[in-house]
């Protein structure tokens, strides 16, 4: 209905001024194909490019399509032995671009994650030169308290589901904020503003995409 496409496409743009005001360079994407455009347009030529653990990227087919410009692509989610996996997530945290999702983004211009390992926020935060985040309208909230409520009890849950692992959260599928050993959400990363020395740029979308 014309009401809905309107009112998901006000909240996305109202989202966005609050992402610059923060200093965030920020963009809204009308649909995938434009998601892909923008981010593909944000990488320099001769960049090798870390993605992060993120059912985002992957949905747009980013990794397939860098690749075939002949960009350098680096990620951890390949069936290799462990010690393989952590050199490639050391090495995404080194890229050029670092292109990834977060589990909420505020409507006040905050972004919120929760990682297991913590290699997804750390180069978002200092590493990489340039931090390129995609996140769908599913991924807007109210505020932090909302993002953290969504991050533990939508995105982990959905995202232990994923990864097989036996945690409460699975079985009930809520956080329980848990001591299990296979426990994803040991690390809570709030962006309150852009981090000084990263040129970061945020692309939302008006579709649902992710977790």
């Amino acid at each position: 209905m014309e009401a809905k496409s309107w009112f998901s496409r006000r909240q996305l743009e109202m989202a966005i001024e609050a992402l610059r005001r923060n200093g965030f360079s920020a963009y809204l994407a009308p649909g995938r194909e434009e998601a892909r455009s923008t981010v593909l347009s944000l990488v320099p030529d001769g960049s090798t490019v870390g993605v992060g653990g993120s059912v985002t990227v992957r949905e747009l087919g980013l990794i397939e399509e860098l690749e075939r410009r002949g960009f350098k692509v680096v990620h951890h989610w390949v069936q290799a032995a462990p010690e393989v996996v952590e050199r490639l997530r050391r090495e995404e945290i080194a890229s050029d671009v670092f292109l990834c999702s977060v589990n909420a983004v505020t409507m006040d211009g905050k972004l919120v994650s929760v990682d297991g390992v913590g290699n997804r926020v750390a180069a978002m935060i200092f590493g990489p030169k340039r931090v390129i985040v995609v996140a769908g309208r599913n991924k807007l909230v109210r505020d932090v308290g909302e993002g953290l409520w969504r991050a533990k009890n939508v995105a982990a849950v959905m995202n232990c589901k994923r990864l097989g692992l036996k945690t409460p959260c699975v079985e009930l599928g809520r956080c329980l904020d848990c001591s299990s050993p296979e426990r994803a959400c040991n690390v809570t990363v709030i962006l309150e503003r852009k981090p000084s020395r990263t040129d970061f740029h945020v692309i939302l979308v008006d579709d649902e995409l992710g977790f």
